[in-house]
């Protein structure tokens, strides 16, 4: 079973963020590309031919987090679309974080 075949736990608060042992292990099961930013959030940028095709991966991302109930921040440009990703309830990540990156990949691989 893959991380995008896990169904995202909503956070009701008052659990610790993952162990950076942890994050590293399932860091190394995503696809390349995503990356740890300052905040210690997961991030990725994903590339597209024009406007429409990133923009059509937003909703597609999109209709995934509604679906998940777990809502990344995503930034779109032309050509491309930044997804960061975290537990704003905690501040930190859990393993949903990690399902979300593989579903938002899962999307990409899909309509990219």
């Amino acid at each position: 079973m893959s991380l995008a075949d896990n169904a995202c736990v909503p956070c009701r608060g008052g659990v610790p963020s993952l162990e950076p042992a942890k994050v590293q292990e399932l860091l190394g099961q995503l696809e390349p590309g995503w990356e740890l930013n300052q905040a210690k959030h997961l991030e990725r940028l994903y590339t597209f031919s024009n406007f429409a095709e990133a923009l059509a991966f937003v909703n597609g991302v999109g209709a995934v987090a509604e679906a998940e109930a777990h809502h990344p921040d995503i930034y779109l440009a032309w050509g491309k679309c930044k997804v960061e990703i975290w537990t704003h309830k905690i501040g930190g990540l859990t393993e949903s974080d990690f399902y979300f990156a593989a579903k938002a990949d899962r999307v990409y691989q899909t309509n990219g």
